[in-house]
């Protein structure tokens, strides 16, 4: 499976982007998707994920409120709508296939795509 990330970009602070993810090469209908971003100098961090049935999602603390995951298995999709951007979500955004159907804390995630920038300015 490869997946594809796109529609990074540069916003100023309070603005929107949406972020999406193709995959190819196998269908992802049956696990759950996720997105991770990694700013220059920090570890990769959890952003959200979605189970493979869209009844569950996931968020970190920092993005709660403000960025909806979804998904289309249809398309063999994810999305990622960020509201209200704050510099500090500056970083490399990547989406990733995992190893199950739903997220988990022991869940890993096997498959990852290549990351799209995504800049807020202040």
């Amino acid at each position: 499976v490869q997946l594809q990330a796109s529609g990074g970009g540069l916003v100023q602070a309070g603005g929107s982007l949406r972020l999406s993810c193709e995959a190819s090469g196998g269908s992802v209908s049956n696990y759950a998707l996720g997105w991770f971003r990694q700013a220059p100098g920090k570890e990769r961090e959890f952003v959200a994920a979605i189970s493979w049935n869209s009844v569950s999602t996931y968020y970190a603390d920092s993005v709660k409120g403000r960025f909806t995951i979804n998904r289309e298995n249809a398309k063999n999709s994810v999305y990622l709508q960020m509201n209200s951007l704050k510099p500090e979500d500056t970083a490399v955004y990547y989406c990733a296939e995992a190893s199950g159907a739903y997220h988990s804390g022991f869940v890993t995630y096997k498959y990852w795509g290549q990351g799209t920038q995504v800049t807020v300015s202040s």
